[in-house]
Order: structure tokens, then sequence, then C-alpha cells
């Protein structure tokens, strides 16, 4: 009948408006594999890089602490008529059973935890948060100094780290993928025959200061001895460790250890 007819295209309309008024995520967004997003929510956008710096408050006051690693970042869209308590404890009650420590919460709206190296962070908003979550890592050094950026860096500033000379852990065996480094170096200083350097090695804070110090000198040392052996003049260069004495970065987070253990060349 008309009537029958009608209510059944009416049926059907507001089936496909309820369909298309569901929210869908983010074009390539995924939940993270630690903690999932609150039932009948969207992913609104995501963010994830490689290394990235995030600040994550630590207390009421506004300090934050600093972590550097691989970043995660989601912004979520929840269902209606959730509140803003019920989202935090959701996600609260969450971290504690996946292992977590609370290191700070500020209900209904943040919370700081952490578990290993693995940092997180929620901003509730009620009708939507954000998530943000970053594994400590050490940057990966992509970029290595070349013999002409060498020289440009000792007659601007007198003195260049260089990043790409890598040893056995706690040891002063150089490895083998550093020699391309080791070349760039020994071809600035036969390109330029009037350079002497200060090989100077410095260390991050872990471990004696004593044996930091020893593991310093024997590191320049063995970059001297690797120049030497591939026809620098020993006259040109002299060996000098600082242990851990010369931070260039914060050696409480990892990223910062590793830029604070490296080679300098100082001219003379």
């Amino acid at each position: 009948t008309p009537k029958f007819k009608f209510l059944l295209l009416s049926a059907i309309l507001l089936f496909s408006f309820n369909l298309l008024a569901q929210e869908t995520d983010a074009e390539g967004c995924k939940d993270s594999p630690i903690i999932s997003r609150m039932p009948g929510g969207a992913i609104h956008s995501c963010e994830n890089k490689e290394f990235e710096q995030a600040k994550m408050p630590i207390d009421k006051e506004g300090n934050e602490k600093t972590v550097e690693g691989e970043y995660h970042y989601w912004d979520y869209g929840t269902r209606e008529g959730m509140s803003e308590i019920q989202v935090f404890r959701n996600f609260e009650t969450a971290l504690k059973k996946a292992g977590f420590t609370i290191d700070f919460e500020d209900s209904p709206g943040t919370i700081t935890a952490h578990k290993g190296k693995t940092w997180y962070m929620l901003d509730n908003k009620g009708a939507f948060y954000y998530q943000t979550i970053v594994t400590e890592k050490a940057m990966e050094q992509e970029v290595t100094a070349d013999a002409s950026s060498l020289s440009d860096e000792l007659k601007k500033s007198g003195h260049v780290a260089v990043y790409g000379i890598r040893f056995e852990t706690g040891k002063a065996a150089i490895l083998p993928d550093s020699e391309n480094v080791l070349g760039e170096i020994a071809k600035m200083l036969n390109e330029n025959a009037d350079v002497k350097l200060s090989v100077e090695g410095h260390t991050d804070n872990v471990g004696a200061t004593a044996a930091n110090q020893s593991l310093s000198e024997k590191r320049a040392q063995a970059v001297v001895a690797w120049l030497t052996a591939h026809g620098i003049n020993a006259a040109r260069l002299k060996a000098k460790g600082w242990g851990s004495s010369k931070p260039v970065a914060d050696n409480t987070t990892e990223d910062g250890r590793a830029k604070n253990r490296r080679v300098e060349l100082v001219k003379m």
C-alpha cells in the first residue's frame, strides 16, 4: 500500500542518515597497540614521527618532563553523552592495569604516566581528548660531516663535534662503520696541511667519573692512532680526554647522553 511504501522509504532514509552521521577514523590513523580508544569514538587526526620531542606535565606548578624518541599523537572524539570524568577514570584504570606508573594527574583533565621507556599523556576535554605516546630512544645520526664542512667549521669556530665515530660499548675499539667519517677527517687534514688538531674524547655521565675519564682518553688516542696509521703526521695531532665533565646536552635523557658521547676536533 502507499502508506507501507512511505514508511519503508522513511526507514531506509533514516538508516542511511544514521550511517552517514557515524564518524569514521581519519585516513591512515589507527589505535596504539598500547592502549585503546573509548568505545564509540573516532580518530579525528593523528601524527607519527620516527623521532620527536614532547613536553609532559609532572606537577600542578607547570613543571614538565621533556621526552624524546618515537612519537605518536591522536585526537579522538567521544560518543555522545560521555562525561569528562568518565573518560578520565577509564584511562586512569586502563593505564594502571597495563602496568604504567602514574607520574601526575589533574582530574579530570590530565594524566602523565610511564612504563619503562614509554611515556603516555592524556589531555582530556570530555567530548574529545588527545593522547601522546613517546618511547624514549636516541636519535639515529644519519648525517655525518664531510671534509669540506669539517674544514669550514674549524675555520669558523675553531672546533667541531663529530658524532659518526662509533666505539664498542665501554671500550676504545673503533667500530668498522666509523671509517668513512675518519676518512673525511684524514682528507680534511691532507687538504689543509697547516692544521693541527687536538682530538678530544667526551662521554656521558653513566658510570664512575674516573672510568669515564680514562675511557675518553683512550678513545681520543684510538682516533689519533687511526689517523697516523692512515698517513697523518703524528706531530699534527694530540689526544685529550674530558670524561663527562663537558656535557652539551641533558644527561637525564637517552638522546642527551648520545649527544654527550662524542669526539671533538679542536684547532691548535
